[in-house]
């Protein structure tokens, strides 16, 4: 009986090998490694017999496991060739005298995250896939790590930034466990082709190599797409180092050591880091401090983070950072021409106005040599450099392009006639108003202005103040003591600020001798008409007052001129009747018969100078029809002979006479410029539909003209262009007809 259970758990243990021994053969089968499957990437290396001396070096870089396992790289891989030229360029007998740190640069360098065929090389990982040609780098696996620096006469521990330190941005300068790895550069002709780059950008960087399209920095890819198990390899005829990036490569050129030091003693600071700290003692068994070197948030990126934007993790194959810097000469004249006229030294600039030096040689993006003109920095201007005569160093690093110059960047900031008041500590409030509202208008040197100059001084006398602590303007009456503050006071010196901007084209204010007048604001923004007579200019406000503005000086910038005063251009806050009514007062006045009629009609306020329908603020024109021309309406039953009618139906024509005279949403001078057809007027018909009157507008020749009748008024240039609030008062030969 035992003898037979034996024999049974035989048979069963017998069986149960045979089946799995078939089923290990149908695993293998499915599972196992095809027979036809690419050797790993260091195999293929050993079976290709040219990579020889890059083999040696991936022994003594310890990555021969890496890459003899399972993985998903891409391996720019330098043949024997290219070694033999970089151990003659660089004094280096052979591969067994490389250090394993040398090694494990050039290895790490030359190995890239994921496997890129060519069909993939052009194309960018975006989040939503892939974007065809969009690519011209790859993150590789070499970093840098923590580095010894000496600050302030002090060796520290340091690492880079590895996000930008840009305001608002909402990242940190340093994300703990990114290892800020450095990227590498690679140039395909269907990349070229979908940024309409041609071989000519590559060769500006790269003169001595040709253009093959698909070149690896500065030598070429001889043989593309070798399959790996692991991978791909781009068999290369160069062999590259880590490429600095643009804050590794200032640090070692002494020529532009001066813009250097403008960023390391007032845009950069070092700042210890917990997580940092903590993974460097692991790393180390060091209990030293980690500082993070860290660049100013105002400027558009730090030189030192290899992430580029960050705002997807893969945005650095796609784009990249690109700096413009002077050379030590250049910079120094235009720092002690422009920059320190009204300050002692460096240490006594605001520190924006350095930050503004240096955005205007900082460029977001890739700025090839062919796109100096059409790529625009954060500074919203482009790179007003000649690609062949004003670039004197032109490198291609791992976060970006740098370009070194013979002259400075001409940025709007520091040659626009926004530039007198912004450099001038005399002139703070004023570049704060600027600042908030009207400096995009302003500072462009492609379109041309005149700025009336508004002095800190003068501002204060005039009861305007910014209350730092609470951020906001604080206006307090010198007439009545009364203060105001926030939007109120805001409101105020933004008016006055904008009679003091006026568009100029063709310099019409640069000769103030003679008289005139000029509409203040830019092309599309009306402001309000300024008035000017022997080098004194009047605003309405002015006007109002009896008081004037004289020039004192003047200076002229790229875009316009600049006049320096002695008062501000201040607006009116007066109803335009009580201009009018001064207008009507002398006894011969034109003006007089047809105030008598508004003096008299239900419209007006004689107390405050309000027009029903006329509100303060609010764009006008208000035609007034001369002493003959009131009569001539009295005859055609458009007016009652008495100014002081009774009968409804007589009120009414002068209430319809008067709003038919008043043109709304509208200051029209006989300048020509308005380029207006017709324009509404306070009048209503019948059936409550606004009523407009047509404008013939030519220099010293400006007439109106009823829609429904022919009857034309032409301003008398000699007794018009009346300021008031936001209004020009003009004096015309003839009545308009609402009829």
């Amino acid at each position: 009986m035992l003898t037979n259970i034996k024999r049974i758990f035989l048979l069963i243990a017998v069986t149960s090998l045979t089946l799995l021994g078939c089923r290990k053969e149908k695993f293998d089968e499915y599972y196992g490694r095809p027979d036809d499957l690419a050797a790993p990437i260091y195999q293929q290396l050993e079976a290709k017999g040219n990579f020889t001396i890059f083999l040696k070096l991936i022994d003594k870089a310890a990555y021969k496991d890496i890459l003899s396992k399972a993985g998903y790289w891409t391996l720019f891989a330098p043949n024997d060739a290219a070694f033999q030229s970089f151990f003659q360029e660089n004094n280096i007998a052979n591969a067994e005298v490389v250090s394993n740190e040398l090694a494990g640069k050039i290895v790490r360098y030359a190995l890239v995250f994921n496997a890129f065929k060519t069909d993939r090389i052009a194309d960018y990982q975006s989040n939503l896939g892939w974007v065809p040609n969009q690519a011209f780098k790859r993150r590789t696996a070499y970093y840098d790590g923590f580095y010894k620096e000496t600050v302030n006469g002090v060796e520290r521990v340091v690492f880079a930034s590895n996000r930008n330190n840009t305001t608002g941005a909402g990242t940190p300068y340093y994300v703990d466990g990114d290892n800020n790895n450095k990227y590498v550069p690679y140039f395909h002709e269907k990349y070229l082709a979908a940024k309409s780059l041609t071989a000519a950008d590559y060769s500006y960087f790269y003169p001595n190599e040709p253009y093959t399209g698909f070149n690896f920095i500065g030598g070429s890819v001889k043989t593309a797409d070798i399959i790996a198990e692991n991978g791909i390899v781009h068999e290369v005829t160069k062999v590259s180092l880590p490429l600095p990036s643009i804050d590794q490569y200032l640090q070692g050129k002494p020529q532009y050591s001066l813009f250097k030091s403008i960023l390391d003693k007032y845009l950069v600071t070092y700042q210890v880091n917990t997580l940092a700290t903590r993974r460097y003692q692991i790393l180390t068994g060091s209990s030293d401090p980690v500082y993070i070197k860290v660049y100013n948030s105002g400027l558009a990126f730090s030189p030192n983070n290899e992430n580029y934007l960050k705002q997807t993790d893969n945005d650095g194959q796609s784009d990249g950072y690109t700096l413009f810097v002077p050379t030590n000469s250049v910079l120094q004249n235009f720092i002690n021409t422009k920059i320190l006229e009204f300050y002692p030294s460096l240490d006594a600039l605001p520190q924006y106005i350095l930050v503004d030096i240096v955005n205007s040689h900082m460029w977001q993006n890739t700025v090839w040599p062919s796109k100096f003109s059409s790529v625009l920095n954060l500074l919203q201007e482009p790179a007003r450099f000649n690609s062949a005569a004003n670039v004197t160093d032109k490198q291609v690093l791992s976060n970006g392009l740098f370009y070194g110059t013979n002259k400075v960047q001409e940025s709007n900031t520091f040659y626009s006639v926004y530039s007198r008041p912004y450099l001038n500590p005399a002139y703070t409030l004023m570049t704060r108003a600027l600042n908030e509202e009207y400096r995009r208008i302003i500072n462009n040197i492609g379109i041309r202005f005149t700025l009336f100059l508004m002095s800190d001084e003068l501002l204060r006398a005039k009861g305007f103040e910014y209350d730092g602590i609470r951020a906001e303007w604080v206006y307090t009456s010198p007439a009545t003591g009364v203060r105001v503050a926030g939007g109120l006071a805001r409101a105020r010196i933004q008016r006055i600020l904008y009679n003091s901007i006026v568009y100029t084209p063709n310099n019409e204010l640069n000769n103030l001798s003679g008289s005139g007048f000029i509409r203040s604001g830019d092309r599309d923004v009306p402001g309000e008409y300024i008035k000017w007579n022997n080098n004194k200019v009047v605003a309405a406000g002015n006007d109002d007052a009896g008081t004037v503005v004289n020039v004192t000086k003047f200076e002229d910038t790229s875009n316009g001129r600049v006049y320096y005063t002695d008062n501000l251009l201040e607006y009116s806050e007066r109803g335009i009747g009580l201009k009018l009514a001064s207008l009507a007062a002398p006894a011969t006045s034109e003006f007089k018969r047809f105030f008598d009629y508004l003096n008299n009609s239900p419209l007006y306020n004689r107390i405050t100078g309000v027009i029903s329908g006329v509100a303060l603020g609010t764009s006008y024109t208000l035609l007034v029809p001369n002493n003959a021309s009131i009569t001539a309406a009295i005859s055609a039953g458009l007016l009652p002979a008495s100014i002081t009618p009774t009968a409804t139906v007589d009120v009414e024509k002068v209430t319809s006479f008067i709003r038919f005279h008043i043109l709304v949403r509208n200051t029209i001078a006989a300048d020509g410029n308005q380029d207006v057809a017709s324009t509404e007027t306070l009048y209503k018909n019948s059936n409550d539909e606004v009523v407009n009157v047509r404008i013939i507008n030519k220099v010293n020749n400006l007439s109106f003209t009823g829609q429904s009748n022919t009857r034309t008024a032409t301003v008398v240039n000699a007794s018009s262009n009346n300021l008031a609030d936001r209004t020009l008062i003009h004096l015309v030969n003839n009545y308009l007809d609402y009829r």
